[in-house]
C-alpha cells in the first residue's frame, strides 16, 4: 500500500512537469522560465538548490557518524553560498540579462574563457546529480524491500526526472518544486510531532546529543584540523557560487530585488529545515538504539528511511517518503537542467557555424544535451554504487573544480575592473596546473590540493592582468551586456 501510494505521487509530479512543458514556447522559458517568476516560487526554488538526497540522508548519516563539526561543509557552507550569492551576485548578473553563467565569462573575457570555464561547470554536477539519482534508487529499494535493486531503482528514479526536464526546463522545475516543497515542509514537521512524542520531546533528544559529543562544532586548535575545517566550509561556500543552477534559480525572478532576497531567504530557510532530518535520525538511537547502532555500522544513511518504517504509521510513512522524493526529484531536475544547458550554450552552440541556427534549434540542442548527460549521470551513479561511495562524500567533491577555475574569473570579472582576459585565462591554467597534482602526489595534505590550485588562481590573475592590462576589446553583443 506504501508503495501504491507513492508510485500515484511520482506519477502526479509527472504530469505537474508535463504541464510546466506548455509554457516553454523559447529557449530562454526553458532555462529562465522567462524570467517570470515570483518571490515565493523563488524561494522555493532557492532552498530546493540543495534540500535534496544530501540533507534528508547524508547530512543526518554524517551527524550520527561524526558531529556537527562533521556538517561544516553542508549545510553552514552551503547555506552560506546562497545567502553571500544573494548579497554579492545575484544584482549584478541579473542586470546583464544573461542566458547562463556561461555568458558572463564570454562577455568579460571571451570565448576561450567561456568554454573552459563551463567545462569546469558541468564536469562538477557529475557528482552532484548523480548523488541525488543514487538516494531515488535507495529510497525505491526500501520501498519495495530490496524488490528492486539499487541499480534498478537508480533507472528508474533518472527516468522519471529525465523526463519531465527534458520537456519542461525550469518551468517544469519551478512548479513541481514549488508543490514539492509544501510537501517536504509541511511533512517533515508532521513527522517531528509524531517523533517528538515518542521521545518526550525535543530536549531529550538534543541532551542525548550533547552528552554524546555529537554538538562539538570547532575542531582542535592544531594547524591540520583547522585548515580542513576552514577548507571543507570554503570549498562549497564560496566553490558552488559560480554554478549555474545557482544563477539560473535567482535569474528566473521577475525583478533584481526578488533575484537578491530570493537568494537570501532561501538559504536561510534551507538551513533551518536542514536540522529536522538530523533530529529525526538521532531520535531514532533514542527510541530504539541497539537495532539502529547496528544499521549505522552498516550504512548510516540508511538510519532515518528504516527508522520511518519500523515505528510510523502508514500515512506517516506515505508522508515522509514523498517528502523524500520531493527533495530529490526537485534537487536532481534543476541539477541536471543546469549542466546541458551550460554545455549546449556555452560549449557546443560556439563551434556551430550554420548562420540560420535558430532559437527552436538551441531549444532541442538543450533537449538533446539533457538526455546525454542524463545518460552519463547513470553510469557514473552505477560506477559509484560498486565503488561504495556516500552520498555526502559525492556532494563534498563536486565543487572543487569550480573553486579552482570558475571563482576567480567571476569574482575579479565582476568586481575589478583592471582584470584582464589574459589573467582569466593564466589563472584558469594556474589553477588547475597547480591543483590536478597536487591531486595525486598529496591528497591529504593539511591544505587541501584544491585550495592551493585556488591561491594559485588568484595569483595568477593577479600577475597576468598587470603585466597585460589590455581588456578584451568589446563587440556590439558584449556591449549590450557588459555590467553597468
Amino acid at each position: 500500500m506504501l508503495l501504491g501510494f507513492v508510485v500515484v505521487y511520482l506519477i502526479l509530479s509527472l504530469a505537474l512537469g508535463m504541464y510546466g512543458g506548455t509554457k516553454v514556447n523559447n529557449s530562454r522559458d526553458f532555462v529562465n522560465a522567462g524570467r517570470n517568476l515570483p518571490i515565493s516560487v523563488i524561494i522555493a526554488l532557492v532552498f530546493a538548490t540543495w534540500f535534496g538526497a544530501e540533507t534528508v540522508l547524508g547530512i543526518p548519516g554524517t551527524f550520527v557518524e561524526e558531529n556537527l563539526g562533521g556538517l561544516i561543509s553542508d549545510p553552514f557552507g552551503a547555506t552560506f553560498c546562497l545567502i553571500f550569492f544573494g548579497l554579492f551576485f545575484a544584482r549584478p548578473l541579473y542586470r546583464q540579462g544573461l542566458l547562463t553563467i556561461g555568458d558572463f565569462y564570454r562577455n568579460r573575457f571571451g570565448q576561450k574563457v567561456e568554454i573552459a570555464v563551463a567545462l569546469a561547470i558541468a564536469i562538477s554536477y557529475l557528482g552532484w546529480v548523480s548523488a541525488q539519482i543514487t538516494a531515488l534508487g535507495l529510497v525505491l529499494n526500501v520501498l519495495t524491500q530490496g524488490a528492486i535493486g539499487m541499480p534498478l531503482g537508480i533507472l528508474i528514479g533518472a527516468a522519471i526526472v529525465l523526463v519531465y526536464t527534458f520537456f519542461g526546463g525550469m518551468w517544469s522545475v519551478a512548479i513541481t518544486t514549488f508543490v514539492q516543497m509544501i510537501v517536504i515542509v509541511a511533512g517533515l514537521i508532521w513527522i517531528s510531532v509524531l517523533v517528538a512524542d515518542m521521545t518526550d520531546g525535543v530536549a531529550p533528544v538534543i541532551d542525548h546529543a550533547v552528552a554524546a559529543g555529537k554538538f562539538e562544532f570547532w575542531p582542535e586548535l592544531t594547524w591540520a584540523p583547522i585548515i580542513t575545517f576552514v577548507a571543507g566550509f570554503l570549498t562549497m561556500g564560496i566553490g558552488s557560487i559560480p554554478q549555474q543552477d545557482t544563477f539560473q534559480r535567482a535569474n528566473s525572478a521577475k525583478s533584481e530585488s526578488i533575484a537578491v532576497w530570493g537568494s537570501i531567504l532561501g538559504g536561510i530557510a534551507y538551513l533551518a529545515f536542514a536540522a529536522v532530518p538530523i533530529f529525526l535520525a538521532y531520535s531514532a538511537f533514542i527510541v530504539e538504539p541497539e537495532t539502529m547502532a547496528k544499521i549505522s555500522e552498516q550504512d548510516p544513511q540508511m538510519v532515518l528511511p528504516s527508522f520511518i518504517i519500523s515505528h510510523m504509521p502508514l500515512y506517516a510513512q506515505v508522508i515522509f517518503f514523498g517528502a523524500l522524493l520531493s527533495v530529490i526529484m526537485s534537487t536532481a531536475s534543476g541539477a541536471l537542467l543546469a549542466p546541458a544547458v551550460t554545455i549546449s550554450e556555452n560549449i557546443i552552440r560556439p563551434f556551430i557555424q550554420d548562420k540560420n541556427f535558430n532559437d527552436k534549434q538551441l531549444l532541442w540542442l538543450m533537449r538533446g544535451t539533457i538526455l546525454a548527460f542524463g545518460f552519463l549521470v547513470v553510469g557514473y551513479s552505477l560506477w559509484s554504487l560498486q565503488q561504495q561511495t556516500s552520498i555526502h562524500h559525492m556532494v563534498e567533491s563536486a565543487y572543487k573544480v569550480t573553486l579552482v577555475m570558475a571563482l576567480v574569473p567571476l569574482i575579479a570579472g565582476i568586481y575589478w575592473k583592471k582584470a584582464s582576459n589574459t589573467g582569466a585565462v593564466a589563472s584558469i591554467i594556474a589553477g588547475l596546473l597547480v591543483w590536478l597534482p597536487l591531486e595525486f602526489i598529496m591528497p591529504e595534505s593539511a591544505l587541501p590540493p584544491h585550495f592551493i590550485g585556488f591561491f594559485a588562481a588568484i595569483i595568477a590573475m593577479l600577475v597576468a592582468s598587470w603585466l597585460r592590462p589590455r581588456l578584451l576589446e568589446p563587440t556590439p553583443e558584449t556591449q549590450v551586456n557588459q555590467t553597468p
